[in-house]
């Protein structure tokens, strides 16, 4: 037991002290100075059965305070409920400034996500934009959130641009899963590393995407990338090296969208979790152990272990709940859950472990009736 409480005791140790600072939550989208010229931006919006959320986010874009010209594309997604009469409703006054593109039946080998944003850009690049906004149908924007992203990403020459919408926190299992989920990202993709054009690491959050469309293009379009469950990820690998690229925390990008239960959350996570481990076993039973290790272990050590080993359990346990801190900050939650994070990522252990069963059963990515891990 000292052996295996001494080792998970350095990996938080390094993980503290130099994994980018993942844990200080520290990449915001801090402002800069307004450009000369505003470049044109259209938003794509792919939407499947989101008539709940919808209207919210297609207001809130054209609330927007941007001074340069800005519309707005969305592919309603062979929608089964209202999504695009909700849209244009909440676009009244402002129709002009709307087009709603009713999506073609998916080809075999797309996602149905990427294959709806392939159609927006193919209609938004007729316009010609500078920049494409990716935005999912449950965001929600502050009036002044384009403008920053805009002012940022021509300080910074950035390519790529994304936000981490801050998700609703509210309910039970919100408040017990959702900020974990938030630290657990950051841990896989240090935001500072995501920003170093010198680190291989590319990640972005697929609620807030704004893209230089000539980048896209250089880069082979949406198509480079039509396979891919976990959309946004794939994008940022596929733009970092067609220049900077940048993921930050907000509190001007919300998601709207709840998870009044744990089965819901429990779906969210399901659905893409066994492809981050490219639908491997053996990377499926080397992330279980190291799960196990990393955040199970230094518990068993701090209550049932003795002398050294029960010291240094209790050391890492101290060390997981700091870290967690300031992501429980970010979302205005009590300090008091620091301590239950390894008992949070033993759910999201066995998230992943059922996401990996729902491969093998066919059920892979399933999202909205479709099943889509592992298509050719």
């Amino acid at each position: 037991m000292l052996v295996i409480a001494v080792l998970a005791l350095a990996i938080w140790i390094y993980m503290a002290a130099a994994r980018g600072g993942f844990w200080l939550a520290a990449e915001r989208d801090d402002g800069r100075p307004a450009p000369a010229v505003w470049p044109d931006v259209v938003a794509v919006i792919p939407a499947r059965d989101e008539a709940e959320g919808v209207g919210e986010t297609v207001h809130s874009l054209l609330l927007q305070d941007y001074p340069g010209a800005f519309s707005i594309v969305l592919v309603d997604d062979e929608s089964t409920d209202d999504t695009a009469g909700v849209a244009r409703r909440a676009a009244e006054g402002h129709e002009a400034r709307l087009t709603v593109l009713p999506g073609a039946p998916r080809p075999k080998g797309w996602t149905g996500k990427l294959w709806a944003m392939k159609q927006g850009v193919d209609r938004a690049s007729a316009d010609a934009p500078a920049f494409l906004l990716f935005t999912d149908a449950d965001i929600v924007y502050e009036k002044d959130a384009l403008t920053r992203l805009v002012t940022r990403a021509l300080e910074e020459g950035l390519v790529l641009s994304s936000l981490m919408a801050k998700l609703r926190c509210e309910s039970l299992a919100e408040r017990a899963l959702i900020p974990a989920f938030i630290l657990f990202f950051q841990m896989l993709y240090p935001f500072a590393w995501v920003g170093d054009r010198g680190n291989a690491t590319a990640a972005a959050a697929g609620g807030c995407m704004l893209a230089r469309r000539d980048a896209l293009e250089a880069a082979g379009g949406v198509e480079a990338i039509r396979g891919s469950l976990i959309d946004d990820c794939a994008l940022a690998r596929a733009l970092k090296p067609r220049g900077p690229i940048r993921l930050s925390l907000t509190e001007r990008v919300s998601s709207i969208r709840s998870y009044t239960d744990f089965h819901e959350i429990r779906r969210m996570v399901t659905r893409s979790a066994y492809t981050q481990l490219s639908y491997s076993p053996w990377l499926l039973a080397f992330t279980v152990a190291a799960m196990l290790l990393v955040f199970v272990a230094p518990v068993l050590a701090a209550v049932f272990g003795h002398g050294s080993a029960r010291t240094c359990g209790w050391l890492t346990w101290t060390i997981m709940a700091v870290i967690f801190q300031p992501t429980l900050r970010f979302y205005g939650l009590s300090p008091a859950w620091g301590p239950a994070l390894p008992g949070i990522a033993l759910v999201y252990t066995g998230f992943t472990i059922e996401s990996a069963i729902q491969y093998m059963r066919g059920r892979g990515g399933l999202w909205k009736g479709r099943v889509q891990a592992g298509e050719a």
